[in-house]
């Protein structure tokens, strides 16, 4: 049997963390990823110059280019983590080519929750909020010891990010909110507890706390806790490197290249849907 041909990935953000994360770990595997296109922000200093200078592990022949459709020629796949108020571009940018997408940026307006879901009946979508495969499981698991638990255990969910994260509650600890609502028949609006301050008043039953740290370089830690009187449970992530994110990322978009049109997201990747 043939070796199948590696997957054309082009990467929205490629000078950014995470996009050059990703350009590292394409860097590192030639036979399954290959980079056909880097976008960068308007007025980037990258633009015009090869990728290769953000990544000397990559071969040149790629430059950093500042128009979406432009970054999609040649691509199967695209892999977006930049800022929500560019999602909408970049979603029509790949419908008018007809590229998959990997989406990975949090934070999105209704405007770019609608054009994700109408993007999605035209075109295959992994959207998730995390791509780390340890937090697909975590959030998993939350939703497991939800529903079993029931709401005579208190719901806390703890989350800490670098200063520079500019939404708060993570994506991540909003779904795995999301999940222990869900578990609990319930939906997240009428629940959540977003802060605390003065005189709050005792805590209301089944309600779910957040509670948010930005500092320094912290990459990502979540925690759920569930507590009775006479037990606590905790479950905790902790990512030390965002190459985890890029690399569940990557695993997202070589499962999406030969996905129908659809909306998706790593539970679908992992094989825990359905």
């Amino acid at each position: 049997m043939a070796e199948a041909s590696p997957v054309n990935i082009a990467v929205f953000g490629a000078t950014g963390r995470m996009g050059r994360a990703l350009l590292a770990l394409i860097a590192a595997q030639p036979e399954r990823f290959r980079l056909c296109g880097a976008l960068a922000a308007a007025g980037d200093p990258a633009l015009g110059h090869d990728v290769s200078s953000l990544c000397a592990d990559l071969p040149p022949g790629v430059r950093v280019v500042a128009e979406p459709e432009a970054a999609l020629s040649g691509a199967q796949v695209a892999i977006d983590f930049t800022l929500a108020a560019a999602t909408p571009a970049h979603l029509q940018a790949c419908r008018a080519t007809g590229v998959a997408l990997v989406l990975g940026t949090t934070g999105l307006t209704s405007e770019g929750q609608t054009l994700l879901g109408d993007t999605a009946r035209s075109l295959p979508v992994v959207y998730a909020r995390n791509f780390s495969v340890g937090v697909t499981l975590l959030t998993e698991a939350t939703r497991l010891l939800a529903g079993r638990l029931g709401e005579d255990y208190d719901a806390e969910i703890l989350e800490a990010h670098h200063r520079g994260k500019v939404d708060a509650p993570s994506g991540t600890a909003l779904a795995l909110g999301e999940a222990v609502a869900q578990a609990r028949g319930r939906t997240l609006d009428g629940l959540a507890d977003w802060s605390r301050h003065g005189q709050t008043g005792a805590r209301a039953p089944g309600h779910i706390g957040f509670a948010v740290v930005r500092a320094g370089s912290i990459v990502g830690d979540h925690t759920v806790v569930f507590a009775a009187d006479e037990e606590r449970l905790e479950l905790t992530h902790r990512a030390v490197d965002r190459a985890v994110f890029a690399r569940g990322a990557l695993r997202a978009a070589a499962w999406l290249a030969e996905r129908p049109p659809g909306l998706y997201d790593m539970r679908d990747v992992l094989g825990l849907a359905g």
